[in-house]
This record gives C-alpha cells, sequence and structure tokens, in this order.
C-alpha cells in the first residue's frame, strides 16, 4: 500500500537535512519536503568562522550531502522558498508565494539570525554579520583587502572570526563589553585564558567597554567606544549573539521560551508539529531543564530524533550537549551545560595548553572542556550524566584514568 502522507520539513538546515535523512533511512515512503529559503542546498555551519573563512577548505566540503542525494532519495529539496506562516490546526504551510502545501506531521528547523548592533553607523559598508554561506562569502573577500578589521563580541564567533583573520595575516582588534572574552560561557578563568591566547597572537584587545557607534564615510573607518576611545578598522564583523527564529511558531500560537518549546520528544504545543535546532527549547530529561542549544552537535543529533518521532517512533532526546572550537593551535570540546557551578578545577595546566577543565556544582560535574587533549569527551559527558558526586582530588589527578572515574559512577 502506498503510503499517502506528507512530511514537510521547513528550514533546509543540518537538522532539516538530517531529518529527512533519517525519514528515508527508516523505510518512510511518502512525501518528504525540505523547504529552505536560501539558495543552496544544506551545509554545516562550523566551518564558516574556520576552515572554510581560511580557504583551507572548499565550498563542497560545507554541504551535508552531495548535489545529487535529494533526487537520488526522492527528497523534495525547494531553495529560495520561504515560509510565510504555519497553520497546525488546518495542517498546512503558507509559502511566501501564498501558496499552501498541506501536511501530515510538520518539523520546524528555521535556525537563528544574528542580533543586530543597535548603535549609529551600522548601514556603513564594511559592516559585516556571519551567519550563512553568502556571509562567509563576503567576510572572505572583505578581509582578503583589509588592511585590519575590529570584531565587535567575543564570544565564539568573534573569537573564532579573530582567530581566523590573524591567522590569514590582517591586524584584529577586539572589542568585548564584558571583562573578557567567553567570560559568560565559560567563567572568568577560562575568560583570562582565551584572552591570553588571543593576546598572545597578536590582537589587540578592548575588553569591559562597549561601543557607541561606527564611523566613516560612506565606508567604516572606527568604532568609536564607549569610553571615548577610537578603534580604527577598514572592516568590522559583528559577532553579539543570535536569536531564534520564533517568527512561524509566534504567528501559530506555539509556546515559547526563548525559543519553541518542545518536549523531549521534540514535539510543540501543536500537536503534529516538531521542533529541532537553534529554534527549539527542548526539555532535556538528564538534566531536568529546558534547553535551546546553538551547536552544531545538537542540529545534527536533533533532527533525526525528531524524524523518529515524527514516524511515531518514541524517542526522547537526551545526548550531553557537546560544541567545539578551533582558534589558532589552541582545539577544544565542552560537553555538558553548566549556567551556575561553585568551582571550577583543572587536571593538567591551562598555561600548557594541554588540560580539561571541569565545572562543579554541588560536587557534581556539570560540565567539562578538554583543550588539546583528545579521546575524553565521551568520559566527560558520561560524568556530566551521571549526575552524581565525584571526588574533585581524583578528577583532577593525570594518573587517574577518566574511563574509572566512570565506572565509580556505577
Amino acid at each position: 500500500m502506498t503510503d499517502k502522507r506528507r512530511f514537510i520539513i521547513v528550514g533546509a538546515s543540518l537538522a532539516g537535512a538530517k531529518a529527512a535523512e533519517t525519514l528515508r533511512q527508516e523505510g518512510f515512503e511518502g512525501e518528504v519536503m525540505l523547504l529552505g529559503d536560501e539558495p543552496v542546498r544544506p551545509y554545516e555551519r562550523p566551518p564558516l568562522s574556520k576552515d572554510y573563512l581560511q580557504g583551507k577548505s572548499e565550498v563542497e566540503k560545507v554541504f551535508v550531502h552531495e548535489e545529487a542525494y535529494y533526487d537520488d532519495h526522492d527528497i523534495e529539496l525547494r531553495l529560495s522558498c520561504p515560509v510565510q506562516a504555519i497553520e497546525p490546526q488546518l495542517r498546512e504551510v503558507v509559502l511566501a508565494t501564498g501558496k499552501r502545501l498541506s501536511f501530515d506531521a510538520l518539523l520546524l528547523a528555521t535556525g537563528a539570525v544574528p542580533r543586530r548592533l543597535s548603535v549609529p553607523g551600522t548601514g556603513l559598508e564594511g559592516v559585516l554579520y556571519l551567519r550563512n554561506l553568502a556571509d562567509a562569502d563576503r567576510l572572505k573577500t572583505a578581509i582578503e583587502s583589509a588592511s585590519r578589521i575590529v570584531v565587535i563580541g567575543g564570544g565564539w564567533i568573534g573569537c573564532e572570526v579573530a582567530a581566523s583573520a590573524r591567522q590569514l595575516g590582517v591586524e584584529v582588534a577586539l572589542v568585548e563589553a564584558g571583562q573578557l572574552p567567553l567570560e559568560r560561557v565559560l567563567g572568568p578563568e577560562l575568560g583570562r585564558f582565551y584572552r591570553d591566547v588571543h593576546a598572545d597572537h597578536g590582537v589587540e584587545l578592548h575588553l569591559g567597554v562597549g561601543v557607541e557607534a561606527l564611523r566613516g564615510n560612506k565606508k567604516v573607518e572606527e568604532v568609536r567606544l564607549a569610553d571615548g576611545s577610537a578603534v580604527a578598522g577598514d572592516v568590522v564583523v559583528v559577532g553579539v549573539g543570535v536569536a531564534p527564529r520564533i517568527e512561524l511558531g509566534e504567528g501559530a500560537s506555539l509556546a515559547l521560551d526563548n525559543g519553541i518549546v518542545t518536549n523531549e520528544h521534540l514535539v510543540t504545543s501543536a500537536a503534529g508539529v516538531f521542533a529541532a535546532g537553534d529554534v527549539a527549547s527542548a526539555w532535556h530529561p538528564i538534566l531536568g531543564r529546558r534547553l535551546r542549544l546553538e551547536h552544531w552537535s545538537s542540529a545534527l543529533n536533533q533532527g533525526p530524533v525528531a524524524a523518529k518521532n515524527m514516524l511515531g517512533i518514541p524517542t526522547a532526546y537526551e545526548r550531553i550537549p557537546y560544541f567545539f572550537s578551533d582558534q589558532y593551535d589552541v582545539g577544544m570540546e565542552y560537553s555538558g551545560y553548566a549556567i551556575d557551578w561553585d568551582e571550577v578545577v583543572f587536571r593538567g595546566d591551562p598555561a600548557s595548553r594541554e588540560f580539561v577543565a571541569f565545572w562543579l556544582k554541588d560536587g557534581r560535574v556539570a560540565a567539562g572542556m578538554n583543550v588539546n587533549v583528545w579521546d575524553v569527551a565521551d568520559p566527560i559527558a558520561t560524568l556530566v550524566a551521571g549526575q552524581r558526586p565525584v571526588d574533585s582530588a581524583r578528577l583532577t589527578d593525570t594518573a587517574v584514568e577518566l574511563t574509572s572515574l566512570v565506572g565509580e559512577m556505577t
């Protein structure tokens, strides 16, 4: 019997592409439509601020699948196809053209958009953001001709762009309103670590000061800071965070809370409607809280989980959060989710730039980050998932295998 169902995925993103892939892998024979508002097929975002930006990898490397994949697997990929609204009660998607498409299940994988800097001068030529492939291409071109760039924002995107530009030989100034780069996520100990990494590579740091205005004659020439000083630059890259693209959920009166709210099965407040990736504020059954994760690994893994649930295969998303970053010769992996902690302890010496940091809360590992130390992300994630007290002395003793600590928790 032919399956007459139609599953629509809004967002030709990593999460959307992996969901479509999983539907076919699980044997779904109905119609799969993947709708994207960009003119290119689904791609992965991490290379945009790293290898691709530096010219170390070709554009073909960023795509999730080869071009023929979608036709070969009978996935209808519609590019440059923005969606105007969703109507869960009618089980319809409304395209920007006004055309309506019916669905039996719908996945929202609409991602996020960069937060805009709200100061005078942001409309000047040479003020750039980095979110999509077109942004990366513009930034690559700008860096090639730039003598000096100013990066506004000391989060992950800002730090990675600063590192990539320095590795390309461009002078870089980094402006961060906080006292340290990455302090909001990692705390002061690791913030100081990354401050020193960038300083050692020649980045001019302006910390603890906000931006008052961007100035120039048609093209940006300087960033005016709140303390009255000015930082010269012929390219300004703004990296001050992203906001989830909740407009479709908002218009459909879906439950919202820093994203589109879902349960652990990635089901929204509307039956038959799911959400995954950057836009999803999903209940995490192990950590016991709602999380919206702006990480590659979440898009990679939530898409397949959503697809299984669309097919009626009950699957909870309970993977421990994970992300990675490469800046200069400093590579790291972070496993867990620490928004508050009692202490940060180190396994190894941060001065050596080969160590593991652990964020402890009530004697338990809330998160761990391995820096230039490899093959330990899985035991760190297991320690986080265990939610049990650990002996910090043994945790920080490099003579004690992390896997043995995992064994002690069982």
